[in-house]
C-alpha cells in the first residue's frame, strides 16, 4: 500500500538515501567543522556545478557486519568512507572522489576500494579529468566480512597509477594524509595542499610501530616540508583548496573554443622587464604575465628549485606551459633539483598537449664539487631527455643570457630544436659564460702578463669583445637562432606560432606516463 502516493519500496530507498547525507550526522559534522574540515559531500558540492553530481556506490557500508549492527554500519560507515562520481565543472565533464573524514577518519575500507576501482575504470574509459580529495589515514583494519590476510591484492593503487597519461588527475590534501591515501596523492599529476595538511607514507601509529618514536600527526609531513622538497605542487591557504583545484583542472579542460575573449597585459612594459647588464637579478614572473592571458598563470612548486620557474597559463585561451630561469636564485643556473623539476613539468605538458614556452636567462649548468655531489650529471640530463621526447611544440625565447649546456637544455638540446628560437635585443649567447670563456681560452696569454691589474684589464677588454661577438643580432646573422624581436612583440609571435601548431584547434598530447617526480 502506498503512502501519499509513494510506494513502500521507494520510501525505503528515500529513507536510506537520507541516511547517507551529512544532515544525518550533525554531531560528527560539527566536530569536523570545529577542526577546520569539510565533509566529502561538502567538498564535492563546492567543486562541481550545482546539480551535476552523479554518485557511484552511495549505499555501500563497511564490510564489518560480524562486529557491528546494521544500524551502526548505516550510521557510522556511510559509503564506506569514500564518495565519488561524475559531474561537470563550468559545464565540462569531470570525475570527482573524496575520502570522507566523517567515516573512520577517511580510512580505506575493502568495499571502498571496490567502489574506487569501479569508478577508476569508468574514468579510464572516458578519459575524464579527475579531482581526488585524498586526506585520510590509510588502510583500515577490521573489515571482517571479506577474508583477508595481507590485503596486498588490492588493485586500487595500480588502477590509479595506470591512469597516468590517460586521464588528468588533481589530488587535494587538506588534512592528515597517510599511507594508502598518500599514495593516491603521490601518483597524481598535481597536488594541492593547505597548512592544515600533513602528508606522509606512514602515520604516527606506523612510525611508532616501527620503533621510530612518537610523532604528532601534524609533524609527519607538514606543508612547509612538502613544498620545500617538491612533493606539493601548489600550496594554498586553508579554505582555498577547492578554488585551486578548479583552477588546475581548468587547464586540462581549456581550449580556444568556449572561452571568453582573453585580455592581454601591456606589451610595451616587456621592453623594460630585463635589466641592463648580466649581474642584476630580476623577477621573471612579470614576463610570464606579459605573454600570457591576464590572470591565467599558476606557478607550480614555487619553493622547490626556485631557480627554475614552472607555470601553467593560457595564451588566447589555450593552455600553455612556461619554464623560465629565475636569476634571483643561483643566478638562474640549472641545478640537480631544477633538472628534475623541469623534466617532470615537460612530461606533464607533453602528455596533455600543452605547448611549452621556454624563457632563457641562464649562465649554464651549475658547476662545482658540491653541485656534483647532488647527482648533477644524471639529474640535469633528465631535462634533455624529457625535452627530446616531447611531441608538443616548444618555443624558445632568450631573454638575456643563453650560455652553455644549460641554455641548450632549456631549448630542448639545441637552438634549432624549438619550433622557433627567438631572442630579445639585449641577449647574448655563447658556449659558456663569456668571462669564463676568456679566462679558459686565453689562460697562457693571461699568465704571461705579470701585472695583476693589467691582466684583469685584459680580461675585461677581451670579455667586452666576446660580448659584442655574442650579441643576439650577431648570433642571428649566423643563423644559430631564428629571430631577434622587440620584446613587445613576444606574445604576438607566440600566438602565431601556436596557431600554426594548432591548425585543428588544439595540440595532441603524447599520452605517455608522467614521472611522479
Amino acid at each position: 500500500m502506498s503512502t501519499n502516493g509513494i510506494r513502500p519500496e521507494l520510501l525505503e530507498v528515500l529513507a536510506r538515501r537520507a541516511l547517507t547525507e551529512d544532515a544525518a550526522r550533525p554531531e560528527a559534522l560539527a566536530r569536523l567543522h570545529a577542526r577546520g574540515g569539510r565533509s566529502a559531500r561538502e567538498q564535492i558540492a563546492a567543486l562541481v556545478d550545482e546539480g551535476s553530481f552523479v554518485e557511484y556506490g552511495r549505499f555501500v557500508t563497511a564490510a564489518q557486519s560480524q562486529r557491528r549492527s546494521d544500524d551502526d554500519l548505516l550510521d557510522r560507515s556511510v559509503a564506506d568512507g569514500i564518495v565519488g562520481g561524475l559531474a561537470t565543472i563550468e559545464g565540462r565533464q569531470v570525475a570527482v572522489l573524496s575520502y570522507d573524514y566523517l567515516v573512520m577518519a577517511g580510512t580505506q575500507g575493502m568495499r571502498g576500494h571496490r567502489k574506487t576501482d569501479r569508478l577508476l575504470d569508468v574514468i579510464g574509459r572516458l578519459a575524464l579529468p579527475t579531482v581526488f580529495f585524498a586526506a585520510g589515514g590509510g588502510g583500515r583494519p577490521g573489515d571482517t566480512d571479506i577474508p583477508l590476510v595481507s590485503a596486498l591484492d588490492v588493485t586500487t593503487f595500480a588502477a590509479w597509477a595506470r591512469l597516468s597519461g590517460k586521464a588528468p588527475r588533481i589530488a587535494v590534501v587538506e588534512d592528515n594524509c597517510f599511507a594508502g591515501n598518500a599514495v593516491i596523492a603521490g601518483c597524481s599529476d598535481l597536488i594541492v595542499a593547505t597548512p592544515h595538511s600533513s602528508l606522509g607514507m606512514g602515520g604516527p601509529a606506523m612510525i611508532a610501530g616501527g620503533g621510530l618514536g612518537d610523532v604528532d600527526a601534524a609533524d609527519v609531513g607538514p606543508l612547509g616540508v612538502m613544498t620545500g622538497n617538491g612533493v606539493v605542487d601548489l600550496p594554498v591557504d586553508d579554505g582555498d583548496a577547492v578554488d585551486a583545484a578548479r583552477t588546475l583542472i581548468g587547464y586540462f579542460l581549456a581550449g580556444p573554443e568556449g572561452w571568453s575573449a582573453p585580455a592581454e597585459a601591456d606589451q610595451v612594459a616587456l621592453r623594460d622587464a630585463v635589466p641592463d647588464g648580466e649581474r642584476t637579478s630580476y623577477d621573471v614572473e612579470p614576463i610570464l604575465e606579459g605573454i600570457a592571458d591576464v590572470d591565467s598563470i599558476t606557478v607550480l612548486r614555487p619553493s622547490f628549485a626556485p631557480e627554475l620557474c614552472t607555470a601553467l597559463a593560457r595564451v588566447e585561451g589555450r593552455t600553455v606551459g612556461f619554464v623560465a630561469n629565475d636569476t634571483r636564485h643561483m643566478a638562474g643556473a640549472i641545478t640537480a633539483d631544477a633538472g628534475d623539476k623541469a623534466a617532470r613539468f615537460l612530461q606533464l605538458c607533453d602528455a596533455w598537449g600543452f605547448p611549452v614556452v621556454s624563457l632563457v636567462d641562464t649562465p649554464g649548468m651549475m658547476v662545482g664539487a658540491e653541485a656534483e655531489r647532488t647527482g648533477l650529471v644524471r639529474h640535469t640530463s633528465r631535462l634533455l631527455v624529457a625535452a627530446a621526447a616531447m611531441q608538443v611544440p616548444l618555443i624558445g625565447v632568450v631573454l638575456r643570457r643563453g650560455y652553455g649546456l644549460g641554455a641548450q637544455a632549456m631549448l630542448g638540446g639545441s637552438t634549432h630544436e624549438p619550433l622557433m628560437t627567438l631572442a630579445w635585443p639585449g641577449a647574448h649567447l655563447g658556449a659558456m659564460g663569456l668571462e669564463g670563456a676568456v679566462r679558459l681560452s686565453m689562460r697562457r696569454e693571461l699568465e704571461a702578463i705579470a701585472d695583476p691589474e693589467e691582466r684583469e684589464q685584459q680580461v675585461r677588454d677581451l670579455t667586452a669583445y666576446a660580448q659584442e661577438h655574442s650579441r643576439a643580432l650577431n648570433v642571428a646573422r649566423h643563423f644559430e637562432i631564428d629571430d631577434v624581436i622587440d620584446p613587445a612583440q613576444t606574445r604576438t609571435v607566440v600566438v602565431r606560432l601556436l596557431d600554426a601548431a594548432c591548425r585543428d584547434g588544439r595540440v595532441r598530447g603524447s599520452g605517455r606516463t608522467v614521472d611522479t617526480w
